[in-house]
């Protein structure tokens, strides 16, 4: 059988925009990747790791989602949340600060083994899929990479054609304009001379 992950997971919470945020993750830095967050939430003391017995068990029930909540509420953390009622209404008063996130007590009842193993197995699966999501886009991205770069190759290699052939052509139409040039020439001093022997013999029959 294969050696089951023992890989625990831990919960953490914090609040960003209009939305406590919540995720059950291997690690801080897992949890900072799941919100999105571009800086360390934990130094900042707007997160932090939770015990709470109601958070824990919504998260370790989707290991790896992040479950959300209207900022400051007390309702459970859920995959969708309703914006707060007074923000909903558009109240114009100054919004009030953000309180900061307070230590919860230990919880006495804990998440047992088999559950905690159950959930970081999710937590994997749940890894893999968004990699293999990744992966299928990138897949994709370079598919339409190599036809696009397979069109300008096409196109580039008919312009490249074309200019070759109207090269052809135009030293073809230069090499007959010289031949006709010549021939040109040749005729005029034909002429020259033979209208000059005429013009003589023409002067000396009037004479």
């Amino acid at each position: 059988m294969p050696k089951t992950s023992t890989r625990q997971l831990k919960t953490y919470q914090t609040s960003l925009g209009f939305y406590d945020q919540a995720v059950a993750a291997p690690s801080m830095k897992a949890a900072l990747a799941a919100w999105g967050a571009s800086s360390n939430l934990f130094h900042q003391g707007v997160a932090k790791e939770t015990d709470d017995p109601d958070v824990v068990a919504a998260t370790m029930a989707k290991p790896g989602i992040v479950l959300r909540r209207p900022v400051g509420s007390n309702k459970a953390f859920t995959e969708s949340a309703e914006l707060p009622t007074d923000l909903a209404e558009g109240d114009a008063r100054p919004r009030a600060k953000r309180r900061a996130v307070k230590a919860t007590p230990k919880a006495s009842r804990k998440t047992d083994g088999k559950q905690a193993r159950e959930a970081a197995a999710a937590f994997e699966k749940e890894e893999r899929r968004r990699e293999a999501e990744r992966r299928k886009e990138e897949a994709a991205r370079a598919t339409e990479r190599a036809r696009r770069d397979r069109a300008v190759a096409t196109a580039q290699a008919a312009l490249d054609k074309a200019r070759r052939e109207h090269e052809m052509r135009a030293e073809a139409i230069e090499a007959a304009r010289a031949a006709l040039d010549e021939r040109a020439e040749a005729e005029q001093e034909r002429w020259d001379k033979q209208r000059t022997k005429l013009e003589q013999a023409l002067r000396k029959s009037r004479a």
